[in-house]
């Protein structure tokens, strides 16, 4: 790598990018580790400050993770969502080329409480079917979370297919015909309970993306109303935000 010192872009921001386009082709694979700050600085001829900024920036991002007195190494893949784009998890894993898979905890058809019925807009004491499943990438746990659908809307689906191999969405889509286009949802960050650091594996200080959402047909008709638990440190999402002038 030959760093571009008149460059306006901070030499540290330059070997970020440069390990950063390593990681991706795979040149420093998952969980191996990164040069040190002083290999960096004697390699690029740097200082060793200027090592560290990088190391720090690629962690920070979430590319890599230190161990104290051992050095700085690659982190897993990230499940990285476009919060304009309504794919479902089984997809998304497959874009990353990461395997998906699913737990089931719990598969069941019972009535609808008020606060579920009003995200369905069904009437209270209504069938629904509750599939709460823990989501898997490449076999680690990396969400908990919880369907409610209208029994009417998809007859026998726990009878027919098994969650802990099949997409649901692709199931709705592809069986019952309900092709889900637009979702409202709701996203906050907070500390696990402790079911959930137990389902997920997680320890106290690993924050979640607790989630919440309705999704529709495209004749808008609630579908699907499902909470969701993803680990904060294996899932993050972005958007493009665009400036309106009023």
């Amino acid at each position: 790598m030959e760093l571009q010192p008149d460059s306006p872009t901070p030499l540290y921001i330059q070997i970020r990018d440069y390990l950063r386009m390593q990681i991706q082709t795979g040149v420093y694979a998952v969980g191996s580790r990164l040069p040190s700050e002083r290999e960096l600085a004697d390699r690029l001829n740097v200082s060793r400050m200027t090592a560290r900024q990088a190391l720090q920036a690629l962690t920070q991002e979430g590319l890599a993770y230190s161990k104290v007195g051992k050095g700085t190494y690659v982190s897993p893949t990230k499940i990285d969502q476009d919060l304009q784009t309504l794919v479902s998890f089984s997809e998304e894993c497959k874009r990353l080329n990461l395997t998906p898979s699913s737990r089931v905890l719990k598969a069941t058809v019972q009535p609808a409480d008020r606060s579920i019925a009003e995200r369905l807009q069904i009437a209270p004491g209504t069938e629904i079917v509750l599939l709460k499943r823990i989501r898997l990438a490449n076999g680690k746990p990396l969400a908990l979370e919880t369907a409610h659908l209208d029994h009417h809307l998809c007859p026998n689906i726990l009878q027919k297919h098994d969650f802990n191999r099949e997409s649901l969405y692709e199931v709705l889509r592809e069986e019952y015909g309900w092709v889900l286009v637009w979702a409202e949802q709701i996203i906050e960050a907070r500390l696990p309970n402790a079911a959930e650091r137990q389902l997920l594996g997680l320890n106290q200080e690993t924050p979640v993306l607790s989630i919440i959402r309705v999704t529709f047909s495209k004749q808008d008709r609630p579908i699907e109303f499902v909470t969701s638990v993803y680990r904060g440190d294996q899932y993050h999402l972005h958007t493009v935000l665009r400036y309106s002038a009023k």
